[in-house]
């Protein structure tokens, strides 16, 4: 990506498309400090399905930049990190099961498939986040991860595909569609496997995350550390399964 000159200027477009829609909505705080309404939420996977890894990167240091008007703080790090993948996840599932052919009249199949990569990154980003910022002792996992998997989820779904649909032809023409931009090949098995893992990884995490008790319980664990120990193995199954995708 970073040896194509129009795919940098698009991760920059990206990343500044992020911070002005993040901006004006910092002050509607969800949790103080660390959360907030986000309608910007439906942009990492419109730039994502867009531009490829540029709208990952896009993203990434959008969510960064944003974090200097009021966030900013230890959990930066796992930001960058749950919204780079939320950047990355949507292209990488869609262009493996679906025609890359954004329209209203596309086929039921392309529509699922659209849907399913958005809500699979969106609770990734959250998990991720999550995670991050309950094992640094910031904010619990149950109620970070969820806020975020609600927000990413309301605002992914709708407004990705509003936005997306109408302007894809217009980019296509202008040759700035990652696909035509650059030659990729397609590996089916292998991108199955690493969402049968990332979802894997969905369900501990979540399900472990917001029964903590039940989950240790289970296990067998007891002491300091639980976020580590009963989150944790989703977390590593996720970021398996994203490198594999």
């Amino acid at each position: 990506m970073w040896s194509n000159t129009r795919l940098v200027v698009l991760s920059a477009v990206s990343a500044a498309l992020y911070v002005a829609l993040l901006i004006p909505f910092k002050f509607i705080q969800i949790i103080p400090g660390l959360a907030e309404l986000r309608p910007a939420g439906a942009i990492p996977p419109l730039c994502s399905l867009l531009f490829g890894p540029a709208g990952a990167f896009g993203a990434a240091f959008g969510n960064l930049i944003g974090d200097f008007f009021g966030t900013l703080g230890p959990g930066s790090f796992f930001g960058f990190l749950g919204n780079f993948l939320y950047g990355y996840l949507p292209y990488k599932i869609y262009r493996s099961f679906a025609e890359e052919n954004f329209s209203w009249k596309m086929p039921l199949k392309n529509w699922l498939v659209l849907e399913f990569s958005i809500a699979v990154s969106a609770a990734v980003c959250a998990i991720i986040i999550g995670f991050g910022l309950d094992i640094i002792g910031i904010v619990p996992f149950q109620a970070l991860a969820n806020w975020i998997v609600f927000n990413n989820l309301l605002f992914g779904l709708i407004l990705t595909p509003l936005i997306l649909l109408p302007i894809f032809p217009f980019l296509r023409e202008s040759g700035l569609f990652y696909n035509d931009l650059v030659q990729i090949k397609k590996h089916p098995a292998r991108t199955l496997a690493g969402i049968i893992l990332i979802i894997l990884g969905i369900a501990i995490a979540l399900g472990a995350g917001n029964c903590p008790s039940q989950a240790a319980e289970l296990i067998g664990l007891t002491g300091k550390h639980l976020t580590l120990s009963i989150i944790g193995p989703g977390v590593a199954l996720i970021l398996i399964g994203s490198i594999i995708v």
